[in-house]
């Protein structure tokens, strides 16, 4: 190439000159431009949101609508009158569904049946609880006739009441397979009403235990040692006791707490069925809800020891079972089982007389195990 083409023409260098000063403009131009608008960007997406979201709640389904309202606990209007008459659906229903017809019936019948177990190996493992000497025929005083009355009458409530109860809980799950949903419905009937009747009256039987008995069952230093030694339950060795030992106090505070909790929860249950209003600030279906659920569950507990209760009074300890049939126990039973309480009315010359030679042979009989049922 020669000298001359490698000049550079001046109006080309001009040209392009004047190209490179508009392509720097036009890209401040854009730069300004973009640094305006992008900020903005956010106002116009939520304000794009804003219509999107107006737009889907006009078109939500009408009946969506309506039970969003419904199960929201709204009150409407209604021509009964009364507390919560106006609320088409109460939320908290389901929950106290859910905690009943849930874990409460799934694991309460594990607390009984294990509790049953337990008494089961223990009768196999240990046998019943014999008394050390032979029947003398002499006899102690310990249950009065008021006092056995009293217990036979809460017995047998608390037996109905359990019967009735657990076939009104556990019924559609076990009743219904064998006698129908027709036969069930007709014994659900009956054992409401049986359970509704039965039930304050068996709380007047609790109230006069507790009252009877309150001042026999305070703890003291007797029974921290009968319980280390296991009631003598597990030894050849018995503990000393009093009148009541420790079994008996423990049984009777459950009594006076759980048992308590079990009647007030039940008189708020059936307490609009005999016209009365329970003075307390709450709302009404709440109350009924979880007096109903504190009512379930402490009752199944209070069965389960019960379970135990029976046993140790009737084929796990000789010679119980007729202290409270009769009102007198042997002087052997009382001196193996309440030694401390048999000295005091001993010295007070209250120790009882003697039974029938008929009645002693029975009674002997019975300690041999000769007797069906011993």
């Amino acid at each position: 190439m020669n000298e001359k083409n490698k000049r550079i023409n001046p109006q080309e260098k001009a040209t392009s000159k004047r190209r490179r000063r508009r392509i720097a403009i036009w890209s401040f131009l854009t730069i300004l431009g973009l640094s305006v608008v992008l900020p903005l960007g956010g106002y116009t997406v939520h304000w794009l949101g804003k219509s999107a979201v107006a737009q889907e709640a006009g078109v939500t389904n009408e009946r969506s609508n309506y039970w969003r309202a419904v199960s929201g606990g709204n009150e409407g209007y209604s021509s009964i009158k009364g507390e919560g008459a106006a609320m088409l659906m109460q939320r908290n229903g389901n929950v106290w569904r859910d905690l009943r017809n849930g874990p409460i019936k799934k694991y309460l019948p594990y607390a009984l049946g294990g509790m049953a177990l337990l008494i089961v190996l223990y009768h196999l493992l240990s046998g019943k609880n014999r008394l050390e000497h032979e029947l003398s025929g002499r006899r102690v005083k310990r249950w009065n006739g008021f006092e056995r009355l009293v217990h036979w009458f809460t017995a047998i409530s608390f037996i109905i009441l359990a019967v009735t109860g657990f076939s009104m809980l556990f019924g559609s799950s076990v009743l219904i397979p064998l006698i129908g949903k027709s036969g069930f419905a007709a014994w659900a009937g009956l054992s409401i009403n049986i359970h509704n009747i039965v039930g304050p009256a068996f709380s007047i039987g609790i109230a006069l235990m507790i009252v009877m008995w309150i001042w026999h069952n305070f703890p003291t230093g007797v029974d921290f040692k009968w319980l280390a030694s296991g009631g003598g339950m597990f030894g050849s060795k018995h503990p000393s006791a009093g009148r009541m030992n420790a079994g008996e106090k423990i049984w009777f505070w459950i009594i006076a707490t759980v048992g308590v909790a079990v009647c007030l929860t039940g008189f708020i249950l059936v307490a609009p069925i005999y016209g009365f209003e329970v003075p307390i600030a709450m709302e009404a279906r709440a109350l009924m809800q979880q007096s109903s659920l504190i009512h379930i569950v402490a009752a199944g507990g209070w069965t389960a020891v019960a379970l135990g209760h029976i046993y140790i009074g009737t084929a796990g300890t000789e010679g119980a079972f007729e202290g409270m049939a009769t009102g007198y126990v042997s002087e052997e039973w009382a001196r193996q089982h309440h030694d401390l309480w048999f000295d005091k009315i001993e010295q007070k010359g209250e120790a009882g007389g003697y039974v029938s030679p008929s009645e002693l042979d029975v009674m002997r009989r019975q300690n041999r195990g000769e007797l069906a049922g011993t």
